[in-house]
């Protein structure tokens, strides 16, 4: 009969080989490759484990202070003493570790894997998303999906129905709660952390819904509501234990993460570093061929380019530092070495940042059928390259072009370059900008002005191929500027500032490297008034709250004026950065109750018009908002590019939140003419303007001088600024000034008070309960919200103060009146008043009391309709302005009267014609040339054809792919008279002469 330890070595041999025996290495493979791994002697502990002895416990310490309630205490050499949190996590993730070492043994490769999912890079992806999983849930729990369950799993971002706040943008806790109202157990599970793993990897090969769905269904006969929150977490690689990988490692093993950093590989980390008291030797510490490593990153700093570059170590005699162009692409690390079994020699292998494998993609030998890169480079290496590891980045290259494509692009181009390796189009450009490894001997020890020498001595660039990165060495910051403007201008990513006497740091953020970006800038491009008309829920710490949303631009008077909802908007972008929780607060109070939740089989088309139309539907917001019921947001971006996700055609790349325009509604926002305008503006003026970091949602330090000694009796006479005309416009008021003023001045708190002053009011420093007190505010600081929580009296914005002020200084000789409150005067407006405050203005917001100012005026002419009492007969105009009774021919606004454009491939507002169905959709590639000429056509008279067929057609306007002329030509031969076929330039010069052309000029010619 076996003995007790046999037993348990046999079951921890068949777990090993259940564990192991599921993925691309074979257990002979491995044998192989770890002759000295770790075996276990028992089998893993249960996997209820994990969440009861490490994530909870984790949790439960993740933010608590230290303090005697909350602290543990250990013994010390003068009685007990109170841990930190930190040294408490650090105590639950040791007590478990040993207790796995006693009652299992030295492989914790089982567990690891399932605390740090993120970081097995030997599990395959599951291509599992949360919309997929809540459909299979809905299914194994047998609920309809439209019930309050069904709707909370498959909207996991929404607020939901009944469900706790907390929970909402957190999956795995809606699911949590989902379950644990049908569980089949109510108490932990009895699979082991072995079997979790098996079925992981059956999860992670499998790719039809249906077999998903039957491994789901294992686990949820096997494990209760708390067990699989925590297995969909570890498969949605988003875990929330409480403490870092950083921790963890640490306490395995002195060098697990130098060994993760350089190998990226959770497997090695705990079968070669099992035993803490064997440390790595100098070799294994650093990179190996064919082994892929965390890369070093790029810092960014909020500093000017002068602190930028003061903060790289630098020497009397070498003040230098590169500056290269920051690519729009993927993190890419190329390894090279000699293989004699493979076809030229070689092998490669491809890592991206991440440490997903890219081999299948750009090749792994020169001879690589399915190469989308390998096969062209034969000749980039030089004769005494045996082997050889690069840094890099893949980018997208678009040859017509000669240009780099935006990120987004990379893998259609690269698959598109496997099927037509020799293809004129779009293709995988590889640019290195670093050598880690050569000829045997790593190279992150040296200097990057070394390890530079080495790839340029080693690297015979391949045109649009393998090229190397170029850089510009400077020795002053005043270079910076004028090349962050020109990669701007090329719509760039930005600047990476480098420093050549650094050597190459694994997995570390440091000085050496610095990122610039332009949108990190102030004073680039213009401050964009966009309209409201879309929100995303957010997830984590935002859930259940609107975090991002999507803005757009409104109909032009022209677009009206042909029979247009004046509310309809065209969707432009999404953004979700720069706002801070009152910005967050402002938001809610000015749209609460006005959301509706978005249904895509009846889109709110009347109001908004997304990219793809009703049936595609793209970028897709969660909840909608009728504009007139919206807000007016003012966002900057970094520069304006090419898209298919944005009805616009175009869209901001980077674009951050500023601030919310409570000033403006949604007549006054940005128009989609007027962003073509403002857009055109900016560009011509981007060459005359500075860059200056933005610091503006930065904390300002306090800086706090000391007050001059005051003595009693003393002759000096105290001096105050000079604040304006003294009037008694606030004689017999008493005020509160609670916060400072930036608009339309911007002046401290004191500074308010003294005008206050000046002008014959008191000043008091708290609500006293004094009748007709006047509060004074426009931030939301904490005294400001305790008043609006009390709900006791108005608060009146600054900008009464100077308002009144002025009025009482226009006329000295005039007896000083206080001007009644208005709508724009308000910061808080108690319900009962504001009736009284919105009859001192007209409909359209002008005074009845004060004489506005010439800006104001001019807003106010802007939000006026047009008036309806006039009768204009439309059709009488057009015929007498046919007649040329009115003269209109000589306008420039006229000259296109009378002619029938069809604009080739062009999205001129009507789309593009799909040969397949005869529908007119969305371009895939936006000709910005021809949509404005197409928008000038139409302003200037003319008309636009849908149709090449159409017989009033008198112009054809193709952009710059001549490649259909002749076919349109075919096409045209129907025509009597034949339409002249015209370049782009014939509508814009035209334009610009203020007459018709000689369209032989533009002839267009394939």
């Amino acid at each position: 009969m076996a003995s007790d330890t046999e037993m348990r070595d046999a079951e921890a041999i068949e777990e090993d080989e259940r564990q192991y025996g599921h993925g691309v290495i074979t257990e002979e493979e491995l044998n192989a490759k770890y002759p000295n791994r770790p075996r276990n002697h028992s089998k893993t502990l249960p996997f209820h484990e994990l969440y009861l002895a490490l994530f909870n416990p984790l949790n439960e310490h993740r933010k608590r202070p230290a303090g005697p309630v909350t602290a543990r205490k250990k013994q010390g050499k003068h009685g007990p003493v109170n841990l930190s949190p930190h040294e408490i996590r650090r105590d639950i993730i040791n007590r478990f570790i040993s207790r796995w070492r006693k009652e299992v043994g030295n492989d914790i490769y089982p567990a690891f894997r399932l605390i740090l999912p993120e970081k097995d890079r030997d599990r395959a992806m599951y291509g599992l998303r949360e919309k997929t999983i809540g459909r299979i849930l809905v299914k194994i729990l047998r609920i309809d999906k439209d019930s309050e369950d069904g709707y909370n799993l498959l909207n996991w971002k929404l607020p939901g129905q009944n469900v706790k706040t907390a929970m909402a943008g957190d999956f795995a806790g809606r699911c949590f709660e989902v379950i644990s109202k049908r569980p089949i157990r109510t108490t932990p599970g009895d699979m082991t952390i072995a079997e979790v793993n098996e079925m992981l990897d059956k999860l992670s090969i499998v790719s039809v819904e249906e077999d998903q769905r039957s491994v789901f269904e294992e686990f949820y006969r096997r494990m209760n509501a708390e067990e699989l929150l925590w297995l969909i977490r570890m498969i949605l690689r988003q875990m929330k234990i409480g403490a870092t990988e950083k921790t963890i490692f640490d306490i395995w093993h002195p060098d697990a993460e130098s060994l993760f950093n350089v190998s990226s590989s959770l497997r090695r980390v705990c079968w070669e570093l099992y035993d803490p008291s064997i440390r790595l030797e100098g070799d294994d510490r650093g990179i190996s061929l064919m082994q892929c490593f965390q890369p070093q990153l790029a810092a960014f700093q909020m500093h000017s380019f002068e602190k930028i570059v003061g903060k790289m170590k630098q020497t009397e005699d070498d003040d230098a530092f590169w500056i290269e162009e920051k690519l729009d692409g993927e993190r890419m690390q190329l390894h090279m070495a000699e293989d004699d079994s493979k076809p030229g020699g070689k092998s490669f292998a491809f890592w991206s940042r991440k440490a997903k494998d890219y081999t299948y993609l750009y090749g792994g030998t020169f001879e690589d059928e399915n190469s989308a890169l390998t096969r062209h480079i034969k000749e980039a290496f030089g004769d005494g390259v045996r082997n050889i590891i690069l840094d890099g980045e893949m980018i997208t290259w678009d040859m017509e072009q000669d240009a780099m494509v935006p990120f987004g692009t990379l893998k259609a181009a690269a698959l598109s370059e496997q099927r037509n390796p020799f293809s004129t189009g779009q293709r995988p450009l590889y640019r290195v900008f670093d050598c880690l490894y050569l000829n045997d001997e790593a190279l992150t020890n040296y200097t990057l002005r070394d390890r530079r020498r080495a790839l340029e001595a080693s690297i015979r660039p391949i045109h649009r191929r393998l090229e190397i990165h170029m850089y510009v060495e400077a020795h002053s910051a005043a270079k910076i500027e004028p090349l962050l403007r020109q990669v701007v201008s090329e719509a760039s990513e930005g600047l990476v500032i480098k420093n050549p006497r650094s050597p190459y740091r694994l997995n570390e953020r440091n000085d050496d490297w610095i990122k610039v970006k332009p949108e990190y800038m102030t004073e680039f491009g213009e401050a964009l008034d966009c309209i409201v008309i879309g929100g995303y829920y957010g997830s984590g710490h935002r859930g259940g709250k609107l975090s991002s949303f999507l803005c757009g631009l409104r109909m032009d008077q022209n677009q009206i004026q042909q029979g247009a909802n004046p509310m309809k908007c065209f969707s432009f972008f999404k953004v979700g950065g720069g706002m801070t929780a009152d910005d967050y607060a402002t938001i809610r109070h000015h749209t609460d109750g006005k959301w509706h939740v978005w249904d895509p089989k009846k889109p709110p088309s009347e109001y908004i018009e997304l990219a793809g139309g009703d049936k595609v539907q793209k970028e897709r917001p969660d909840v909608w908002i009728r504009p007139d019921e919206s807000v007016v947001f003012s966002v900057k971006a970094a520069s304006v590019s090419t898209t298919e996700d944005y009805r616009m055609g175009l869209t901001l790349r980077f674009p951050r939140f500023k601030k919310l325009r409570t000033d403006k509604d949604w007549r006054s926002a940005l128009s989609i003419q007027g962003f073509v305008d403002l857009k055109n503006n900016a560009e011509q003026e981007q060459k005359e303007k500075e860059f200056k970091v933005d610091d503006s949602r930065r904390k300002r330090q306090r800086i706090t001088k000391k007050k001059p000694l005051t003595v009693v009796g003393s002759e000096e006479i105290v001096r105050t600024p000079y604040a304006g005309p003294a009037t008694k416009v606030f004689e017999g008021l008493t005020l509160y000034i609670m916060t400072d003023s930036t608009v339309p001045e911007r002046k401290c708190k004191a500074e308010l008070e003294q005008l206050v002053k000046a002008n014959g009011g008191k000043i008091v420093q708290k609500d006293t309960g004094v009748n007709g007190l006047v509060c004074v505010a426009e931030k939301r600081l904490v005294p400001v919200v305790s008043m609006q929580k009390s709900a006791n009296r108005s608060i009146v914005r600054p900008s009464w103060l100077f308002d009144c002020i002025r009025q009482s200084e226009a006329d000295l000789n005039q007896p000083s009146l206080l001007l009644p409150y208005e709508p724009n005067h308000m910061f808080w407006t108690l319900p009962d008043e504001l009736g009284q405050i919105e009859a001192n203005v007209d409909e359209y917001g002008d005074s009845f009391a004060r004489d506005v100012t010439v800006d104001e005026l001019r807003q106010i002419f802007k939000g006026m309709p047009l008036s309806g009492r006039n009768v204009f007969d439309a059709t009488a105009f057009l015929n007498e302005a046919e007649d040329g009774k009115l003269g209109l021919g000589q306008l420039p606004g006229w000259m296109f009267h009378g002619l029938v454009v069809y604009f080739d491939k062009a999205d001129t507002g009507n789309g593009m014609l799909d040969d397949t169905n005869g529908e007119y959709v969305q371009p895939h590639s936006v000709d910005l040339d021809l949509r404005l000429a197409g928008q000038v056509v139409t302003f200037a008279g003319g008309k636009l054809s849908t149709d090449l067929d159409g017989k009033d057609i008198t112009h054809v306007v193709v952009g710059r792919d001549r490649t259909r002329v002749k076919d349109i030509r075919r096409g045209l031969q129907r025509h009597s008279p034949l339409p002249r076929i015209v370049t782009a330039d014939w509508v814009h010069d035209s334009w610009k002469e203020k007459t018709l052309l000689d369209e032989e000029r533009y002839a267009a010619s394939p």
